[in-house]
C-alpha cells in the first residue's frame, strides 16, 4: 500500500498492486485493475518513488516502517 493525497486533500492508502494505469491530466488519475479510479495530488515522480519503495519493502520482506 502507498499513501497518497486525494484531490480533496485527504490522505488514503492505495493498493499499488492494483494500479493499471497512471495518467496526468494535469492532476494525477490512477486507474485500478477493477476499473475504479482516483484523482490525487501526488506528482508523477512522487507516485513512482512511493511504488518503488513499496516494492523494495516487499522484496526485503519488510511490511512496516
Amino acid at each position: 500500500m502507498v499513501e497518497v493525497v486525494g484531490i480533496n486533500g485527504e490522505e488514503f492508502l492505495l493498493n499499488a498492486n492494483l494500479i493499471e494505469i497512471i495518467e496526468f491530466i494535469p492532476e494525477t488519475k490512477v486507474t485500478l485493475t477493477t476499473g475504479k479510479y482516483y484523482l490525487i495530488k501526488d506528482s508523477k515522480d512522487e507516485i513512482v518513488e512511493k511504488i518503488i519503495k513499496y516494492n523494495q519493502k516487499i522484496l526485503r520482506g519488510v511490511t512496516a516502517e
